[in-house]
């Protein structure tokens, strides 16, 4: 059995103005209004959404 291990996302930053890949990036990792957490398995996938929009986001 193994056990899977989770990351805490924070949107930090207002998504208004951005680009709108980084808009629907921001939705699919489940944030929605700014200081909304969320949390997710820590895959490659999750990881690569998280540095696509570092600069709205802060990892917990």
């Amino acid at each position: 059995m193994t056990t899977l291990q989770t990351v805490k996302v924070q949107l930090v930053r207002s998504p208004i103005g951005c680009k709108e890949s980084h808009r629907a990036t921001v939705r699919g990792l489940g944030l929605r209004k700014v200081n909304s957490t969320s949390e997710l398995q820590d895959t490659p996938e999750v990881r690569g959404m998280i540095n696509k929009i570092s600069y709205l986001v802060k990892v917990l």
